[in-house]
Order: structure tokens, then C-alpha cells, then sequence
């Protein structure tokens, strides 16, 4: 008997051909292409006349392909570009949509393209979004709220996945819930503002250069598990990035670029939300990094750590992160931090 993944990937391919047939597309070649940390899957379909298009595979439609197809409908009509789905079977996961082609800003940056124009981009596409997004969407479209219990519950990952691994022993009952509470404090003011669409993922691999006007020119690939909360998470998510170092004078054109587009925006508490909201997210990407290296052998992702620990740790010395900081400084001593690696042994 084949082991149970062959039978699987074979059905799975069989629902494929069925599908690309059923849309004209039996005759395409198919070219794999990279995946990220998702179990999420692409295409390129390479038709006889030479235009290509791309086919989504999701085992989770629900959670994945319908949010898609939603969320970007609204933001496709406030200006922004995002790959239109020509055809769906929403019940299989299945979806062919436009190919924005293969330059992502992290292609063209390690290819040595400038990286002020891309930057400028990204942020005036969140720009569009803060200033654009209609009214009653997030309703209409359920999209879930990032409110504190939501950011905490992601943080819990770290003492989950992480912290076990890094001291030999779990946590007990009163330092996890320790955690909890300096989380609460420290986000509750950052949650209270007003939100707008938190895109989730917003960096350089998930945008892409394209030969279209203005607002247009920025692709965006990857706002399926889109929100509801603060208008800094997807700004620091973008300039604190996990997977490459962005330049402090960068970072910081790129924020006074947004303040000056949204003079409503107190500065100072928007400065504060982000530090928050970064620490929140760094602590989260270092327990997801070790448990893909843990759980799927993915180690190429503990080549990261030491940058996403550095940025942690910048954002935990600002008096915002006081309590937070001072969980860390009495449950993780240094040597269990930016010099931890996942034994050879996993």
C-alpha cells in the first residue's frame, strides 16, 4: 500500500487536472513556485499564447481563498492592485488568478534596486488604506478584531514554543499568566485608538513592483488573514522586518511620510504603538521560527533569529515596554535569547 501523503497528493492532483479543464486551462504547463511559512500553494500556468497565469492551492478555502477573493474586492476598489481571481472552486481551494509576474521588492532589492522608491510605495499604498477603507467593511466582512485578547493569545506562542526550548522546562501557572499581564498592560492603550484594516503580513516579500500608474504601481499578494485593529501594526510589520535589515534613516523617512500624510494622527502615541506592536509581533515570529525548525525541520529560518532578537530588544529597552521587559529580564536571561539555536538534534 503507497503511504497515506501519496494517496493524498495524488487525489489532490486528480481535483487539479479536473479543475484547470473545467477552465480551459488542461493544455497550460505548470511551474511550481516558491512557498512561504503557509501551507498554501502556487502555480504559474504558462498557456499557448504565452500568457501566464497562477493557480492557488489552499487546504483551507474557508480560512484562506474566501477572505481572499473578499477582502480583495474592497481593496481593489479603493485604488490598490491586487490579482484579480478569474475563476474559483471555493469548496476545493482552488483558484486561478492574474500573474503580477516575479518581482517582489525583496527580488529587486537583493538585485540592488533602490530601496526608497519600493519603501515609499509600500507605505502610500497603507496610507490609501488608512485614509480609503469604506466604513462598515470590517462588519461586512467579519474579519477578526485585534483587540489585546487577540495580540496575547498570539504572543502565548513564545511560552508555548519557544521558552521550553530555550530553558529545558516549561513555565509555571504564575509566570504565564505573569506574561499575560504585562502583555495586557502594555497593549490596552495601543488597541484603544481608531482601528482600520490590518493587513498582517505586510513586508517586501509579499509586495511586487508592477508597469501600472501612481497608487497602482505597488502589488499587493497576501491579505488573507487580514483584521481589524491598530493602523501601526502593518507599518512596523514592513519596516522591522524578520527577514532583512532596513536602514534606521529608511525606517524613519518612511514613518515621517505617513505622520505627514495623516496630520490627524498624534505622533507620539502612533510612535508608542508602534514599539508595542513591534515588540508583540517579534515575540511572536521568534516562537513561529522555532517551531517550523521543531515541527518541520524548516531550519532556514533560525538563520533569522539573531535579527528578529535584536529587534525585540531595541523595542523592550522604550519605557512603553517597561513591564514587558521586566517579565523578560527575570524569566530569560540573555544567553537563552539572540545566541539560542534549535539543537542539531531536532
Amino acid at each position: 500500500m503507497p503511504p497515506v501523503m501519496s494517496v493524498v497528493s495524488s487525489a489532490r492532483e486528480a481535483e487539479i487536472v479536473v479543475f484547470l479543464a473545467a477552465n480551459g486551462l488542461s493544455g497550460a504547463a505548470r511551474e511550481p513556485l516558491a512557498g512561504d511559512a503557509s501551507a498554501r500553494r502556487y502555480e504559474r500556468l504558462r498557456k499557448a499564447d504565452g500568457e501566464t497565469l497562477i493557480l492557488v492551492d489552499t487546504p483551507a478555502p474557508a480560512d484562506d481563498l474566501v477572505p481572499f477573493i473578499a477582502i480583495g474586492a474592497e481593496l481593489a476598489a479603493i485604488g490598490l492592485s491586487v490579482p484579480a481571481v478569474l475563476a474559483a472552486d471555493v469548496e476545493r481551494g482552488l483558484a486561478i488568478q492574474d500573474d503580477f509576474g516575479s518581482e517582489t521588492f525583496s527580488r529587486l532589492l537583493a538585485d540592488g534596486a533602490d530601496p526608497q522608491p519600493l519603501y515609499e510605495m509600500a507605505t502610500d499604498a497603507l496610507i490609501t488604506i488608512h485614509r480609503g477603507w469604506p466604513e462598515g467593511a470590517a462588519q461586512r466582512l467579519a474579519l477578526p478584531v485585534y483587540d489585546p485578547a487577540l495580540f496575547i493569545a498570539q504572543t502565548r506562542l513564545f511560552i508555548d514554543a519557544y521558552v521550553p526550548v530555550a530553558l529545558g522546562r516549561p513555565l509555571s501557572d504564575a509566570d504565564r499568566s505573569a506574561f499575560e499581564t504585562a502583555w495586557r498592560t502594555v497593549l490596552e492603550p495601543v488597541c484603544a485608538g481608531a482601528p482600520s484594516l490590518l493587513l498582517r503580513d505586510y513586508h517586501v516579500d509579499n509586495l511586487m513592483r508592477l508597469d501600472r500608474p501612481g497608487g497602482k504601481a505597488a502589488g499587493l499578494i497576501d491579505f488573507q488573514s487580514a483584521g481589524w485593529g491598530p493602523r501601526a501594526y502593518d507599518l512596523v510589520s514592513l519596516l522591522e522586518d524578520a527577514r532583512r535589515d532596513v536602514a534606521p534613516d529608511l525606517a524613519e523617512a518612511m514613518v515621517a511620510r505617513y505622520l505627514a500624510a495623516c496630520p490627524d494622527t498624534d505622533a507620539a502615541a502612533f510612535r508608542r504603538a508602534m514599539a508595542v506592536l513591534g515588540a508583540a509581533r517579534h515575540t511572536r515570529i521568534v516562537a513561529i521560527f522555532v517551531r517550523l525548525a521543531l515541527s518541520q525541520g524548516r531550519r532556514s529560518y533560525l538563520v533569522h533569529l539573531p535579527r528578529v532578537w535584536r529587534l525585540l530588544e531595541a523595542q523592550l529597552a522604550k519605557p512603553e515596554l517597561a513591564p514587558v521587559a521586566a517579565w523578560f529580564d527575570r524569566h530569560l536571561p540573555p544567553d537563552t535569547r539572540a545566541a539560542f539555536v534549535v539543537p542539531e538534534t531536532i
